[in-house]
């Protein structure tokens, strides 16, 4: 099993060529800023990734060329999510293949109210599809977007089911008592939220670190909050979190990562997205240059 991710993970952004094809040039360009700037790893074809947008095929084309790639897959999550089982077992499975660190989960997202069973269901075909690489499964709850929460009670029966095999949570509900419940539900689960705000209870153990689509703009920051304990620097990985607020966090995520890099292409969004208005986005940018002056 892949050594554990621990630390600042950021929730990559996959530019986009011409074609609305994965970019692969671009996306090796900057991951290779942010793991050598602050990450620790990377969450792979998640929500800022746009993962739910693209067909298997692309995401599958991805996972293969970063795993061909110098990039270290072995400080990678990849999200391997889908409404339909099969797709997920596939993605989960080719995750173990190619060496991934863990693959990132979505509960079934189209259905709500089923019954609990209905997502050991879903684990279950997912856990047999990997039993031969025996990659490592994190749960992804982010309710306000899949509509499927993964309760402490559901948490409870995979962990009885799949033993290790559930390796830890992403939390993007924002909901820090949830978190903290997660963690005195189970020893044995790394749980990340996905706010920078909890990096300082993370480096005491709290956490397992933070998974965060803004730490593609606030990586070094974030880095030294996590392993020196800077508190300075935390201030201002949380000030510049804020600059999204109320904005759409991919659009502006990926804007402020093309101005970082210099490269106005990565700014570019598959639909349902669409580019930030050209005053959030001098907001977002003007905000950003004060704070790292």
């Amino acid at each position: 099993m892949s050594k554990k991710l621990r630390g600042v993970i950021a929730a990559i952004v996959t530019p986009i060529d011409a074609q609305g094809e994965p970019d692969f040039d671009r996306f090796a360009r900057v991951a290779k800023h942010l793991l050598d700037n602050g990450c620790d790893g990377l969450n792979v074809l998640g929500t800022t990734g746009e993962a739910t947008s693209f067909s298997l095929r692309q995401r599958t084309d991805l996972m293969r060329k970063i795993a061909a790639s110098p990039l270290p897959v072995s400080r990678m999550m990849v999200g391997t999510g889908a409404a339909a089982v099969e797709d997920a077992a596939a993605l989960s499975k080719l995750a173990g293949e190619l060496g991934f660190a863990g693959a990132l989960l979505l509960p079934p997202f189209y259905y709500k109210g089923v019954p609990e069973s209905g997502i050991v269901r879903y684990f279950d075909r997912i856990a047999d599809a990997t039993k031969a690489s025996d990659v490592p499964l994190y749960l992804y709850h982010f309710p306000a977007q899949s509509g499927v929460p993964y309760t402490l009670s559901l948490i409870e029966k995979l962990i009885k089911t799949f033993g290790a095999r559930i390796a830890g949570l992403k939390d993007s509900s924002g909901d820090m008592p949830y978190a903290r419940s997660v963690v005195a539900l189970s020893k044995s689960l790394d749980v990340f939220p996905s706010n920078e705000a909890c990096l300082l209870d993370a480096r005491k153990g709290e956490f397992a670190g933070c998974i965060s689509a803004t730490a593609n703009t606030n990586a070094p920051y974030c880095g030294r909050a996590f392993r020196d304990g800077d508190e300075i620097a935390h201030k201002t990985a949380v000030a510049i979190r804020k600059l999204f607020d109320g904005k759409p966090l991919v659009p502006g995520v990926k804007a402020l990562t093309a101005h970082i890099l210099g490269d106005d292409a990565i700014a570019k969004l598959l639909p349902p997205f669409d580019a930030l208005s050209a005053a959030d986005r001098d907001a977002v940018i003007d905000g950003y240059r004060k704070l790292t002056a």
